[in-house]
């Protein structure tokens, strides 16, 4: 896999990066300056030669690298952080959701594996896992399965010449460096490779962006001590001091003597660089206004432990694929003769614009039937080699609040990785990859597709 030549690679777009440069025009839709545009040139070292790169190591981008290389690909994969898992492991989730069976062998060896450390289920519901460990069983899975693991890695940019991306530029403490490969799996949630592609995205609800909302994690231990007080010293933020100013706050067990919690945090774009850092920096605010209420008013024997290092994302873009998986899909438990992965979860939408506990939809109308996802929806429309899988997958919003779920997004993760290993070894472009080899491929491994 490793190589050493040189490759040159010319971006643009780069002027944020000088604050200030030059006058710039304001977006309409987000609110954000547009930058004058820099052009570079470079010469970059090709470091590596390989069949499949995936870009993002969730639930999704560990279930399509895992599945990859079992099928005999030569598989790299790209997490920006210093662990895979994801809002599971570094955003503090702890918990799956959706339906833990049939989901295929990748899932299946991340449930052994939880079980072998005693690190699945709890008091109150068997999902509950704790997520350190679920780092290290997946770091372990991937190793296993001679995925080639670059952490602290990000994303840069990419080359496409006739849809079809060739090389993709990383950043990593060796500095840029660029990768070959055969076919992406963009699993970022964001949208990384196709954006930066200039594929197509979809991004929020249909009348203004906005995106199902964001929520942070933090973790308190309990103490006997008296007098630890409150967490807000006077003068600072606005402490929350009745229950009716709370936001949607969720808590559950965080092993003995502690909890986790979930506050959330709506109306930041997980796409725009300035509107994420303002929703971390609200978020942190919002924790110590929260705790304050706990503390004090509910007199809780509670103390900040930590938060999570990211902010909850449940949507950042959704990639067009071939087919845009709909809402109405869902309701009518549909089928298709190219699914490859299936869900149930309720259409879990909160409303993106204020802070409580508020649904798009009303209760009657959340729940829906076991439903298929065809593979034309991991497959982006103008691309010839990229597919994407988890939170950026074709669908429309309400669909994706309930696919993007952890158990969904690995065994999307999973058809991805299958079908892009079967156009490796078939030397063809996906849509040439027929669907009913990749979905005897997906039950051999142990997956229910039937509804």
């Amino acid at each position: 896999m490793n190589r050493r030549e040189m490759i040159g690679v010319t971006a643009s777009g780069l002027g944020a990066l000088f604050h200030g440069m030059a006058e710039a025009s304001e977006n309409t839709v987000t609110g954000s300056k547009q930058p004058d545009v820099l052009a570079w040139e470079r010469k970059v070292p090709l470091r590596w030669d390989t069949d499949i790169v995936v870009v993002g190591g969730g639930m999704a981008g560990v279930g399509a690298a895992a599945a990859a290389a079992r099928t005999g690909a030569r598989v790299l994969l790209v997490e920006r952080f210093a662990v895979t898992g994801g809002m599971l492991t570094v955003g503090g989730v702890a918990n799956f959701c959706g339906d833990m069976e049939g989901q295929g062998e990748v899932f299946d060896e991340i449930l052994e594996d939880l079980h072998k450390w005693k690190a699945l289920g709890g008091p109150s519901r068997d999902s509950v896992f704790h997520y350190e460990t679920l780092a290290f069983v997946l770091q372990e899975l991937l190793l296993r399965r001679d995925v080639k693991l670059l952490l602290h890695t990000r994303f840069v940019d990419l080359r496409v010449t006739n849809g079809n991306i060739t090389e993709l530029l990383l950043y990593g403490t060796s500095g840029l460096e660029a990768v070959r490969t055969r076919q992406v799996i963009d699993c970022t949630g964001e949208g990384d490779v196709a954006r930066a592609a200039g594929f197509s995205v979809m991004k929020g609800r249909n009348q203004d962006g906005l995106q199902l909302p964001m929520s942070m994690m933090y973790f308190v231990r309990h103490v006997q001590e008296e007098g630890h007080g409150p967490l807000l010293p006077e003068g600072w933020l606005t402490p929350v001091e009745t229950k009716e100013d709370l936001p949607m706050t969720s808590i559950w067990p965080d092993g003995p003597g502690a909890n986790a919690i979930k506050v959330k945090v709506p109306a930041f774009d997980s796409t725009d660089t300035e509107s994420l850092t303002a929703a971390e920096i609200a978020a942190r605010r919002r924790i110590r206004e929260v705790m304050h209420y706990h503390q004090s008013v509910e007199k809780r024997p509670w103390i900040l432990d930590h938060c999570s290092p990211i902010i909850g994302i449940r949507e950042g873009v959704r990639i067009l694929g071939d087919y845009v998986l709909t809402v109405e899909d869902l309701r009518a438990g549909k089928r298709f003769e190219d699914g490859i992965a299936r869900g149930c979860y309720e259409l879990d939408g909160h409303k993106p614009d204020d802070e409580k506990r508020t649904y798009i939809l009303p209760e009657e109308e959340r729940t829906v039937p076991p439903y298929q996802i065809p593979l034309r929806s991991l497959i982006a429309k103008e691309g010839n080699n990229l597919l994407m899988a988890g939170r950026c997958f074709s669908a429309d919003q309400l669909a994706l609040s309930s696919a993007r779920v952890s158990t969904t997004a690995c065994m999307m993760g999973q058809a991805a990785g299958i079908a892009a290993a079967l156009a490796v070894q078939k030397g063809t472009d996906l849509r040439n990859v027929d669907p009913k080899e990749v979905q005897e491929e997906i039950r051999k491994r142990g997956a229910v597709l039937d509804l």
